[in-house]
């Protein structure tokens, strides 16, 4: 505009710094409708064979980060499953450190032998999955 001056180079380089900041933390923050990466961020609807039932230790969990899914192992023939797919805003959950599961999104915690929450923003449980031993291999969902 004429007669306007125009703005200091400082605010335009932080502008410029902060804007993919900003995309970052709306892509991180958001729930993933749509087809977008929607497979990254879904429960097995379906059984789905997550493999030697001896690679689940008595008393151990393990992450299977491609299918969304934790499996602990309560006792010889007792296994538990839930989805990994956060309960607060939908991101899926790729650590556990014992039997702790930790969202990379806003850093909830959860109960990998119970689904409950151990540490907030959420507050509802993970959804526990259906979870067989089939000839020696675990299945769930």
């Amino acid at each position: 505009m004429p007669g306007t001056p125009p703005p200091a180079r400082r605010t335009v380089l932080r502008a410029a710094a902060l804007a993919p900041a900003a995309g970052l933390g709306i892509t991180a923050c958001s729930s993933g409708g749509g087809d977008g990466g929607s497979s990254t961020r879904s429960t097995p609807t379906a059984p789905v064979d997550l493999g030697k039932s001896d690679d689940v230790k008595v008393g151990a969990s393990k992450l299977y980060t491609g299918e969304n899914v934790v499996v602990s192992r309560i006792s010889d023939d007792e296994y538990k499953a839930f989805s990994t797919i956060c309960t607060h805003e939908k991101c899926p959950i790729n650590k556990l450190e014992g039997h702790k599961l930790i969202c990379p999104c806003h850093g909830s915690q959860f109960d990998a032998t119970n689904g409950k929450v151990l540490h907030a923003p959420a507050t509802r449980p993970l959804e526990e999955l259906p979870v067989k031993v089939e000839d020696g291999k675990i299945v769930a969902g």
